[in-house]
């Protein structure tokens, strides 16, 4: 069967809540899912948008997404590409299409001029891990990921 990647469009929007919702039960967050569709969809595909989608399919079927956004490195002096989520459906997977999405991500950075594609991983998630260092990828163990957010995000904001 033949792989395909496309830029999601707005007629993708259900698709893509259905995708980020499977992808939170796949990693046990569920209860964290809290977006409105429709205020994702205006970051998605609004006058300003704040990240991209690509769509991956298996014989035009969709079966699994890449949602990305730039962030930037003052070290490289050059933009990257974040990659927020990857999600293939659990019968999809082994078909090559997480390796599709990533090879598109990867082509994407170049075009644009990018240092570099990042992303996190669950420590849990040893498939993942393995699948990501068989590409190439290299854990940064020396960084922490850190988050404000809720009523600290709130408080710090009145801190300034």
């Amino acid at each position: 069967m033949s792989i395909a990647i496309r830029a999601a469009t707005p007629a993708d929007m259900p698709l893509i809540a259905d995708f980020i919702r499977q992808l939170a039960a796949y990693e046990k967050l569920s209860h964290e899912v809290r977006f409105d569709q429709d205020a994702l969809a205006g970051h998605l595909f609004g006058e300003r948008p704040y990240a991209e989608v690509l769509i991956g399919e298996i014989g035009g079927q969709p079966r699994g997404f890449a949602l990305f956004f730039h962030n930037f490195s003052t070290f490289e002096g050059r933009p990257g590409l974040y990659l927020e989520d990857l999600f293939v459906q659990p019968e999809a997977r082994g078909a090559g299409l997480g390796r599709a999405l990533l090879a598109r991500l990867a082509a994407l950075a170049i075009e644009r001029g990018c240092a570099r594609l990042e992303w996190s991983v669950l420590d849990w998630n040893a498939p993942a891990i393995a699948f990501y260092r068989a590409l190439g990828a290299r854990t940064m163990d020396d960084w922490m990921i850190n988050r404000v957010d809720g009523a600290a995000l709130a408080v710090l904001a009145g801190a300034a």
